[in-house]
C-alpha cells in the first residue's frame, strides 16, 4: 500500500513539473498574446471613435453611426483574439470557436431574419445620398416628410400631421419618389367656360393672369394651355405652369391661388363658368286616358 501511494505521489510529481515546464517554455507566448489582445481592446476604442466620426459626416442618424463604429470595434477585437489564440498553438480551440460562431451566426440569423433585415435596410437607407431627413417624399401610398431613419423603421410626417412608421426592408423593396430633389414643381389646373365664350380671348386672359400671379413666371409664355373637350355643359381647358417648391402641399398653395385669381378674372369680364346642366324636354303629349276610354277607342277601331 505504502509504495502505491509513493508511485502514485511521484506520478503526481512527475506530472506538475510537466506542466510547469510547459507553462515556463509557454512564458512569452503567453506574454505576448496578452499584448496582443491589450492592444486591440485600446486599438479598438481608437477604431469606434475614428470610425463614429468619419460615419457622422456621411449619416445624419446618430444610431446608424453608433451600430457601424461598434461593429468595426468587435471585428477589431475578434481579429486580436484569433491572433492571440494562433500565438499559443491553440489551433483546436480557435477552429472550435470558428465553427461555434458560424452556427450561432446561423441560428441567430434566421430567428432574427426580419430584424435584421431592417436593420440591413436602414443602413443603406442611411447612406443613400437621395434620401435625407428633412425631404418630402412618397412611398408605399404615403406621403410627408422623413422624420428618421433608423435600424428599424422609416418615419414620415403626412401634411395632416400624422407620423407613419413604415419597415426599412419595405422602403428599400418599394418604388420611393423624393420632392426635394429638385426644385421645380408642375401645377395643373383645369376648368371649364361656356360655349357661348370667346375661346382666343379664354385663353389669353388665362395665361396673362397666372403669369401676373406667380413671380416665378416670366411671361404668359411661360403658361402651357390647352382646350380639352366639349363638355356636356362647358368647354373644358387645361393650364399648366411651374413654380419653386420642394413638397406637393406648394402644389395645392399653387393651385388654390390660381383657381381664386382665375375665377376674379373672369368675373371681371362676364366670362360664364357653367355648372352641369340637365334639360328635360316634352315633346309628345302624355297619355293619360283612364281605362274606360282606352275600351271605348279599342270598341271603335
Amino acid at each position: 500500500m505504502k509504495e502505491q501511494l509513493n508511485t502514485a505521489f511521484g506520478n503526481l510529481i512527475e506530472k506538475l513539473q510537466g506542466w510547469l515546464n510547459a507553462i515556463v517554455e509557454s512564458l512569452p507566448n503567453f506574454v505576448l498574446a496578452l499584448i496582443v489582445l491589450v492592444s486591440a481592446f485600446f486599438v479598438a476604442r481608437y477604431v469606434n471613435r475614428l470610425v463614429n466620426t468619419l460615419v457622422d459626416k456621411k449619416v445624419e442618424q446618430k444610431s446608424i453611426s453608433n451600430i457601424i463604429a461598434k461593429i468595426s470595434a468587435v471585428l477589431v477585437v475578434l481579429f486580436g483574439l484569433f491572433l492571440a489564440l494562433g500565438i499559443l498553438n491553440l489551433n483546436q480551440a480557435l477552429t472550435s470557436l470558428l465553427t461555434g460562431a458560424g452556427v450561432a451566426g446561423l441560428v441567430v440569423g434566421l430567428a432574427l431574419q426580419g430584424t435584421l433585415s431592417n436593420t440591413v435596410s436602414g443602413i443603406v437607407l442611411s447612406f443613400r445620398d437621395k434620401i435625407r431627413i428633412g425631404n418630402w417624399v412618397e412611398t408605399n401610398g404615403y406621403e410627408g416628410e422623413v422624420l428618421d431613419i433608423n435600424l428599424k423603421n422609416f418615419i414620415l410626417k403626412e401634411a395632416d400631421n400624422n407620423i407613419v412608421i413604415i419597415p426599412n426592408k419595405t422602403i428599400l423593396e418599394n418604388p420611393l419618389k423624393n420632392y426635394s430633389l429638385t426644385t421645380k414643381m408642375r401645377v395643373k389646373v383645369e376648368c371649364g367656360v361656356g360655349y357661348e365664350s370667346d375661346l382666343e380671348f379664354v385663353e389669353r386672359l388665362t395665361k396673362e393672369t397666372l403669369a401676373k400671379s406667380f413671380k416665378e413666371l416670366e411671361s404668359k409664355d411661360s403658361v402651357e394651355f390647352f382646350f380639352t373637350e366639349f363638355g356636356g355643359s362647358s368647354i373644358n381647358f387645361m393650364a399648366r405652369f411651374w413654380i419653386e417648391g420642394e413638397s406637393s402641399i406648394e402644389i395645392l398653395r399653387a393651385r388654390n391661388k390660381a383657381i381664386i385669381e382665375i375665377k376674379k378674372a373672369f368675373d371681371k369680364e362676364n366670362i360664364n363658368i357653367p355648372f352641369p346642366i340637365r334639360t328635360l324636354q316634352f315633346d309628345n303629349k302624355l297619355a293619360l286616358d283612364t281605362p274606360a276610354e282606352l275600351e271605348q277607342q279599342i270598341s271603335k277601331n
